[in-house]
């Protein structure tokens, strides 16, 4: 018995040192890391290149090539010390180098030791939907999905919000009932390409929050919590949202959005404000937004902005993180130029 009882200490201690890294993290299989990230406060890196990246990924990973020199500072910079972070690469050379930094840097960590090639080997699931990834003040870990154009899903915590949901307007055709039902959608206007009753149809529950512009309620048969320029309301977990004025200046563009209709939003969740800016122009009433962390700008013309009135607008508000959206055919790179050096994080995404 007693050799029986040593025999198997020794299989245990032999099992767990193959787990413990003596670089301070743990390595494991497929199965034990995907049981592992499905805690959602664990945080999975994806340390390949983006291109990499782009051809496939596990769900929710986000991603940080560790072979940029400022790897670590970027993900010092976004991941919460507080929190297990989960890497992996191809075939998990590259996720041992990230493990031993974020370790440094004072970061629990696990990897997958098979890699990426391990993980698809063994039939389980991968996507090629970016994500972009926040936490709150409080924690509270904040996903950002681009769908296209003017179209936006979030997960906050464990709640679902949709900005401007539309089906076939807009290419590719998007089917949402394969998405996660809504518990807040936000309609900014009534253009065909921000409002599609099909759409809201399809990520609607009993709980579900539709908050709208007054025209939008009018279409919509009176549905959904009408907020007009200047009004605030507790949506979703108790967050903050405020409707704020979107609409165009220039002349000839002013029968596009006229003053006083349409709607942008400012969402505070726990500290972190988004603002999603709607169709609008490089408005006077930006100059009042404060403390924004994370901005969607409009580039589409001649619809909203032009790529000068876009950097006008940021160099405005000066978010933290601005995606650049509803871009249509605009060579949006000239966004990129023309804000560099302005401190601000621009983020391109598929949002033509």
């Amino acid at each position: 018995m007693k050799t029986l009882t040593v025999g198997i200490m020794s299989l245990l201690c032999c099992f767990f040192s193959c787990m413990a890294e003596t670089r301070g993290f743990f390595s494991f299989n497929v199965e034990t890391f995907e049981k592992h990230i499905a805690d959602d406060q664990v945080v999975c890196v994806d340390v390949r290149t983006a291109e990499e990246y782009a051809q496939g990924h596990i769900a929710d990973a986000i991603n940080m090539d560790v072979r940029n020199p400022e790897f670590l500072k970027k993900a010092m910079a976004v991941l919460p010390k507080d929190k297990t972070v989960a890497v992996y690469c191809r075939s998990g050379k590259r996720s041992k180098m990230a493990a031993e930094l974020l370790v440094n840097g004072g970061y629990r960590v696990i990897e997958l030791n098979a890699g990426f090639l391990g993980w698809t080997k063994e039939g389980k699931a991968s996507t090629k939907e970016e994500v972009d990834f926040f936490t709150t003040n409080n924690g509270t870990f904040v996903y950002m999905y681009c769908i296209k154009h003017g179209s936006v899903k979030m997960k906050i915590g464990n709640k679902w919000l949709y900005v401007d949901p539309v089906t076939n307007a807009v290419p590719p055709v998007t089917d949402y009932s394969t998405m996660p039902k809504a518990d807040v959608i936000l309609l900014t206007h009534e253009h065909f390409d921000h409002l599609d009753s099909v759409a809201i149809r399809q990520l609607s529950k009993s709980e579900t929050q539709l908050v709208v512009n007054p025209r939008c309620g009018e279409l919509l048969g009176g549905a959904g919590t009408v907020m007009k320029n200047g009004d605030s309301k507790s949506v979703g977990n108790k967050w903050k949202l405020e409707a704020v004025p979107a609409y165009n200046t220039s002349a000839e563009k002013q029968q596009f959005h006229p003053k006083g209709r349409d709607n942008g939003y400012v969402l505070t969740v726990n500290g972190l404000r988004i603002y999603i800016a709607g169709d609008t122009e490089d408005i006077p009433e930006m100059s009042e937004l404060k403390d924004v962390d994370v901005a969607f700008l409009p580039c589409n013309l001649p619809f909203t902005m032009t790529p000068e009135q876009l950097s006008n607008a940021a160099k405005t508000i000066q978010p933290k993180v601005l995606f650049p959206y509803h871009y249509g055919k605009t060579d949006i790179q000239q966004v990129v130029k023309l804000l560099e050096g302005s401190n601000i994080e621009v983020r391109i995404r598929q949002y033509q």
